[in-house]
This record gives C-alpha cells, sequence and structure tokens, in this order.
C-alpha cells in the first residue's frame, strides 16, 4: 500500500476519498468484507507493537487489558460486522399504498454508502475508539480517514504507519496532530463524522460539524448513577461496582460516577468494597502492576483537586489502595467520596478517573430526582430484585444504556446499539443500527404497469370526484 504524500492537506485528502468514492459505484459485500478483514490482519500483525505503544502512552498499563479491551474488542466488533454485513445490505420490501401496490407498483428502501466518514478517536481506549465505529463504518460501505488522540502521541503514529500498510489513502487514512488539527478535521466536509470524547469537545465539534451540514454521531459521557436497592445483595453489588471502576483506572465513558446506597447500608457497602478492591489489588496503589496509570499528569492534577476540594468542604473520603501520600506519578487510588457539597466540581463534573461520589438515600424517589436534576448520562446500573423499584427507576429517567445487576456490560454487545442521548451523545454504532448509522436509507418507488389516477379522477382539471375522495382521506 501507499502513505498518503507528506504534502496531502486534510481537504485534499478528503477529496481525493470523495473521488474516490464517487467513481466507484456499488460497493459489494466482498469489497465490504475485505477491507474489515484487512483492518483485522492489521490488529493481529501488530498486536505487540500496540500493546507497548498504548502502555508507554499511558505510563502503566498491562498488555493484557490493552489486548483485552482495545485489541480484541476491536476485533470482535469488525468480526461481528464482517458475518452480517450481506445480510444488513438487502433491500427492504415496503408495503406501497392502494391502489398502486395492487397494479404492479413497488416500493422497497436501499441501503446506501454516504460516502466518506471522519472519525474522531480518544485516548483511554486509543485503538478501540477508532475500529470499532470503523467496523460499521466500512460495513456501510464507507471510506474513511481517523483522527486518534494527541494525549496517545505512539499509538496514534503507529496505527497511522499500520494503516498505510494495509490500505491505500483514498480507502482509509490517519491524520495525526494537536487540537488545531482536530479543529480543522471536525471542519471537514464530510459524510458523517463520529466523535467519542467529552461533552465540552462534544458541543465544538457540533459547532464545526454546522457549517457544512455534517451529521453526527457523539459517544460522549456524563455523570453515569448506580443505584444499590434495598433488595441488592450488597457483596455482589460491591465486588462488581470496584471491579468497573477500577478498569483503567476509572477512564471509561459509561463507568459509575455517581453511587446511591440506602442509608442504612452506607457502612456495610463500604467495608465490601474495600475487601474486593484488596483482593483485585493488594499492596500500595504505587507499586500494583495491574494499576493503570492517569493518561497524564493535568489529567491526574484535575481528579486529585476534585476530591480534595470535596474533602475541604467537608465530605468523608475513604481511600481504597494503601494510605494517601499524593499522586504516585500518575497513579491515584480509588477513593470513596461520601456526600459531598452540592457545589463542589465532583459533583457537577465527569470524574473519568478513580473517584466515586457515594450518596446515602431513603427513597427511591429522591434518588430519582438527584438523576434527573443533571444531564441525561451515556449509562444507568442497577443493583437489586424488586421489579416494581427496577420498573419505577427505568421508567422515570433517561439514559443512553442500561445494566443491570453489573456496571458497564451493555457497551459489549456487539449485537445491540451503543450511544447516548442529550449532552451523553447523539446516535450510536453497535448490530445492525450501527450498519444503518452510517447508511443512508434510500426509498426507491418504481411505478406499476396501469396509473389508475385518470380513472380516479385524480388528475387535473380538478373534479368533484377528486375532492369527494379527498374528503373521504380527512377521517377518524
Amino acid at each position: 500500500m501507499t502513505t498518503p504524500p507528506a504534502t496531502m492537506s486534510l481537504d485534499a485528502l478528503v477529496r481525493l476519498q470523495k473521488t474516490a468514492r464517487a467513481a466507484e459505484g456499488a460497493v459489494s459485500a466482498d469489497v465490504r468484507r475485505d477491507r474489515l478483514q484487512r483492518v483485522i490482519d492489521l490488529v493481529v500483525k501488530h498486536r505487540d507493537r500496540l500493546c507497548a505503544a498504548i502502555g508507554g502512552d499511558f505510563g502503566n498499563r498491562p498488555r493484557s487489558f490493552s489486548l483485552m479491551y482495545d485489541l480484541t474488542g476491536s476485533i470482535a466488533a469488525l468480526k461481528h460486522a464482517r458475518k452480517n454485513v450481506a445480510g444488513w445490505m438487502k433491500p427492504e420490501r415496503r408495503r406501497g399504498y392502494f391502489p398502486f401496490n395492487v397494479l404492479g407498483a413497488r416500493a422497497f428502501v436501499e441501503h446506501c454508502p454516504k460516502g466518506v466518514v471522519g472519525i474522531m478517536g480518544t485516548w483511554n481506549f486509543p485503538v478501540y475508539t477508532l475500529l470499532a465505529p470503523l467496523a460499521y463504518v466500512f460495513a456501510a460501505g464507507n471510506r474513511a480517514v481517523l483522527k486518534p488522540s494527541e494525549l496517545t502521541p505512539r499509538t496514534a503514529d503507529l496505527v497511522a504507519d499500520a494503516v498505510s500498510e494495509f490500505f491505500r489513502p483514498e480507502e482509509l487514512a490517519v491524520v495525526n496532530g494537536g487540537p488545531e488539527v482536530g479543529q480543522a478535521f471536525s471542519g471537514q466536509p464530510f459524510d458523517h463524522l463520529v466523535l467519542t470524547g467529552g461533552t465540552h469537545v462534544g458541543r465544538a465539534v457540533m459547532r464545526n460539524a454546522a457549517e457544512n451540514l455534517v451529521p453526527l454521531t457523539l459517544e460522549l459521557g456524563g455523570k453515569a448513577p448506580v443505584v444499590v436497592g434495598r433488595s441488592a445483595d450488597l457483596e455482589i453489588a460491591a465486588e462488581r461496582i470496584v471491579l468497573a471502576k477500577t478498569t483503567n483506572s476509572g477512564q471509561l465513558c459509561v463507568n459509575a460516577d455517581v453511587l446511591y446506597v440506602p442509608q442504612e447500608n452506607l457502612e456495610a457497602m463500604l467495608a465490601a468494597m474495600r475487601r474486593h478492591f484488596d483482593r483485585f489489588y493488594p499492596g500500595s496503589y504505587a507499586e500494583n502492576p495491574d494499576w493503570v496509570s492517569i493518561i497524564s499528569e493535568r489529567h491526574c492534577q484535575r481528579v486529585d483537586d476534585y476530591v480534595n476540594e470535596a474533602q475541604g468542604l467537608g465530605a468523608r473520603v475513604e481511600t481504597l489502595g494503601g494510605t494517601y501520600h499524593g499522586p504516585h506519578g500518575t497513579r491515584l487510588p480509588l477513593r470513596l467520596v461520601i456526600s459531598p457539597a452540592r457545589e463542589c466540581r465532583i459533583m457537577q463534573n465527569e470524574i473519568f478517573g478513580p473517584a466515586l461520589i457515594v450518596l446515602p438515600y431513603e427513597t427511591i424517589g429522591e434518588v430519582i430526582a438527584d438523576i434527573n436534576s443533571r444531564e441525561r448520562p451515556l449509562a444507568l446500573y442497577y443493583f437489586g430484585h424488586d421489579a416494581r423499584e427496577e420498573r419505577q427507576l427505568l421508567d422515570h429517567t433517561i439514559s443512553g444504556g442500561v445494566t443491570i445487576n453489573d456496571v458497564a456490560m451493555h457497551p459489549g454487545l456487539h449485537d445491540a446499539p451503543f450511544g447516548g442521548i442529550g449532552a451523553s451523545g447523539m446516535g450510536h454504532y453497535g448490530g445492525r443500527e450501527g450498519f444503518l448509522e452510517f447508511s443512508h436509507a434510500r426509498t426507491i418507488f418504481r411505478a406499476g404497469w396501469w396509473d389508475p389516477r385518470r380513472a380516479l379522477g385524480l388528475l387535473p382539471p380538478i373534479s368533484r370526484k377528486m375532492e369527494s375522495l379527498a374528503e373521504r382521506g380527512v377521517s377518524r
């Protein structure tokens, strides 16, 4: 394969792909499967280098973790799309309308490629957030330009080299750079644009994309609530909440941000969480080899400041992971912030790190009211076996997706859509819905063997017969 010329501008690269797409015509299932397979081959060939690059960008991230979440997760999405693409592509017959449909007329919907899709990944899963959406972009027959995060430069450079090895730039290309490149990227006249990132960045990207009326898929975040009901098994809930919250040191867009616990179960819950944390990560957060570092000093300081501010304003803080002596490089322990003041920044902003708000409650009604006082989250979690309470929570809140009696499991469903709503995002990828997201649903009406409009009096000049038929249509 060939790399894009060093002098090729982003504008020229997008034009190159658009020109190639226009000349291509129909994109067969075989072509789509071939592109998907080449992405799989790319990941398999460079798996060791990719894991090393991600580990280098984080400072400490176990190879097995990157293999499981970034690489295996990407390949699973690509394989799911490869397996199902031919079925997804089939035109859909529609019923049409009487009497045309009994006189030979036919209606159907084709799902056509949109064209060229821009994909802006993020740093917390720097391979997955590029390649998982790409699976559905390629399945829909599109071409794509990737923009990795500048916070993971080793990974970004390696992805660019690997893509150029397996793809021509008119099929798939990578552009790297800092915020100024991201600004230019989101201002391109793509046929669709995907962003995984924070809500603040999402708003900026949306403003840029609006200049060219580019449709968007925004995977953002928010303060995902976990509600532990009185019917929950506290040991199971504590284990699964800790397991999720320590994944990637909490740097996960669907991770728990606010934990609601019945007032009378607060101390038992905190003790159970400590036990499970110590079992998962024995010793000190500063030394445990499985504990993932925060991506940068700035993000590490941000999370630390959130907790320190809350503690200074009277919140109780429980530290899991040994005695807290401040950041160790870019490592922080998991800290539970109990009942912080409402004005604290940790109560206002997504944490995206190893800290968790814990709010004791008396009634499920006050929990629902508190959840609804914030922006709609990307995920919602409930632990319990009270079907009525579960339904009350689901019916009176709105979120991107839900996991019941676990945390962060629903995004792994490759045959179901993943996405947010409101401040947590728009659109989705995953499953057939991901294919539809990056396709244009084009309705086609094929006229039949006889046109009944003259016989029905529906052609000019307007007659009483036409008015009578129209009157009949205005009915209950």
